[in-house]
């Protein structure tokens, strides 16, 4: 190794020491009320579900009681907190129904104990058809969400809803139940492609079925700092979107791309790889800019 190699290597290190330090004295504020979050792109491979459960984790780590619920027929989100989802499992397809309570569907992750998750299974394929029938089918998640909430003995702090990349009645389930959308953009071309259509859709379900309904954070994923197409990227969604952006971003990392296929979150899979890193800072970015929120909110109330 030269000694350029040589020199980059120890101010990677040292950077990163300096960035757990300010972390481990960052305490998280824990939001008042429970704070309903959606993660949506209809644009694939943009790290959705890895978003979901790594930002979930995190916040677990930093003192939130964090549920999961895997609105995705395809159940990552399950397999990266190890929750069994075979078809038999009581699930949030029986949840949608109205066969159960989101309490009777909820299971503990192997992740983390202040993490809990209602799981998916491939029934959830063909709930989209059923529901159509059903009375108030796009109100279906928000009002289990609601009655869970209510009834629970264990306060949570946050709800993550990871829905599939197509806009259908189960994604228009996410949207109704929630306050808040998070969008993961990934740093590479095509980035904005289907974000318009996106926030088109939102727009409609603000107008017609959950007006209190906001986009409040834009989290960059897949971030390589050696390239000039990331910084672009950057540049341009923080320039359309200046109050949403994180300032943390999320790096391309092989940790973070391994992590799943041994059913585990990055944080329990390698906690002190640069990706898990990356994703407490934005957990910790998040919580703060809630309390924030929540702190204007009822400076205005007085007002």
């Amino acid at each position: 190794m030269g000694e350029v190699e040589k020199s980059l290597v120890g101010d990677h290190l040292v950077d990163k020491v300096r960035r757990r330090r300010k972390l481990a004295e960052t305490v998280s504020p824990l939001p008042a009320a429970p704070r309903i979050i959606t993660v949506s792109n209809q644009k694939g491979g943009v790290g959705k579900t890895t978003t979901t459960v790594n930002l979930a984790a995190a916040l677990a780590r930093r003192g939130a009681n964090v549920l999961v619920i895997d609105l995705d027929p395809q159940g990552n989100s399950s397999t990266a907190l190890g929750v069994p989802h075979r078809p038999e499992v009581t699930s949030v397809y029986d949840v949608l129904l109205g066969e159960t309570s989101l309490q009777e569907a909820l299971q503990p992750t192997t992740d983390h104990e202040n993490l809990s998750c209602v799981p998916s299974t491939i029934n959830l394929a063909g709930a989209e058809i059923e529901l159509v029938s059903l009375v108030a089918r796009e109100q279906r998640l928000r009002t289990a969400v609601q009655a869970f909430l209510e009834e629970s003995e264990r306060p949570y702090h946050y709800v993550f809803i990871d829905c599939p990349p197509s806009l259908g009645l189960l994604t228009v389930n996410a949207f109704v139940a929630a306050d808040e959308v998070l969008i993961p953009i990934q740093c590479e071309y095509y980035a904005l492609e289907g974000l318009s259509q996106l926030l088109g859709n939102i727009q409609l379900i603000q107008k017609h079925l959950n007006p209190g309904l906001r986009v409040s954070t834009i989290l960059l994923t897949m971030y390589d700092a050696r390239t000039n197409l990331a910084h672009e990227v950057a540049s341009e969604v923080r320039a359309h979107f200046p109050a949403e952006v994180l300032n943390a971003v999320i790096p391309r990392s092989v940790r973070i791309s391994e992590a799943p296929s041994y059913g585990q979150t990055v944080h329990a899979y390698d906690g002190s790889s640069i990706g898990a890193l990356a994703y407490l800072e934005s957990a910790a970015e998040i919580a703060e800019r809630g309390a924030a929120a929540e702190a204007a909110a009822a400076s205005n109330g007085e007002a």
